[in-house]
């Protein structure tokens, strides 16, 4: 039965003193699909803004952003509803070409993915690639699913969960030296992995849901293209206190993610989601 989610994303920045700022490309909006409808969306911003909605190539919904006068706080809040119909990611059948790995794109795929199967990080001593080739199996043939289970159980049961506030992600090699990472750093991490694979993978987006809190962290999980299955999201988290349910909002299509940003250094820079089924 499909569940509906009201989820507000609120983004604060504070300055010492009034500022100007430049245009903000606020990219908030899930993406429709088979399995999840947006209902509802709204943007308010403070001070006044002008905002202009346009899709950009990958037919992401953007909303363009101009403050009208300078302030020393911009509050950015998006509220949207969507409808989201469960769907179990390990039952999706894969085509039978790709259930054992290695497969092989269609020339047609390839075209399309060419972006997501290039790593974007060096591995100069192959460690990355070595990392990754442990998950083949050496007593028979390697299922691709199991493949791709395997390399996220393993970064939820040997990896450290460790905060950073700072914008960007770590290199693989960096969080595979450290054993620790955000969400982000561990999406990447099996992002560049799984392409050393010869697997297509990419950033979603989507927000976990914990009633207990009702205040949940917002993860970057990654998708990996199978095929006959499309993109299955696949959330790398190491082990945590709670286990709080996946509220998948659509992810934006592009080779890599775009943040906004203001202009101007800001002295803070909370950001508050709340994702809660109506």
């Amino acid at each position: 039965m499909p569940i509906r989610y009201d989820i507000t994303h609120t983004t604060t920045y504070r300055y010492h003193e009034p500022v100007r700022f430049g245009e903000h490309r606020v990219m908030f909006r899930p993406r429709d699909s088979h399995d999840l409808r947006v209902l509802a969306t709204d943007l308010r911003v403070s001070p006044d803004a002008a905002v202009r909605m346009i899709q950009d190539p990958h037919s992401n919904s953007i909303a363009l952003v101009q403050p009208l006068a300078p302030a020393d706080e911009l509050c950015i809040v998006c509220r949207f509803t969507i409808e989201h119909a469960h769907t179990n990611n390990l039952e999706l059948p894969l085509a039978p070409s790709a259930e054992l790995y290695p497969f092989s794109y269609s020339t047609a795929e390839r075209f399309d993915l060419e972006c997501y199967l290039r790593p974007h990080h060096d591995d100069p001593q192959g460690t990355l690639t070595a990392w990754a080739r442990q998950f083949l199996r050496t007593d028979g043939p390697t299922r691709t699913r199991d493949l791709l289970v395997q390399m996220n159980q393993h970064i939820r049961e040997h990896f450290r969960y460790a905060a950073r506030d700072e914008e960007g992600t770590q290199p693989p090699l960096q969080t595979l030296a450290l054993g620790s990472g955000t969400c982000r750093d561990f999406a990447l991490l099996m992002m560049e992995a799984g392409r050393r694979l010869g697997v297509a993978t990419r950033f979603v987006s989507g927000y976990l849901y914990d009633p207990a809190l009702d205040l949940p962290p917002d993860p970057a999980p990654t998708a990996a293209a199978d095929p006959g299955a499309a993109a299955e999201p696949r959330p790398p988290r190491p082990r945590t206190p709670r286990c709080p349910r996946w509220a998948p909002a659509r992810p934006m299509r592009g080779c890599r993610p775009t943040c906004p940003a203001p202009a101007g250094c800001p002295s803070t820079r909370p950001t508050t989601c709340s994702a809660a089924p109506s």
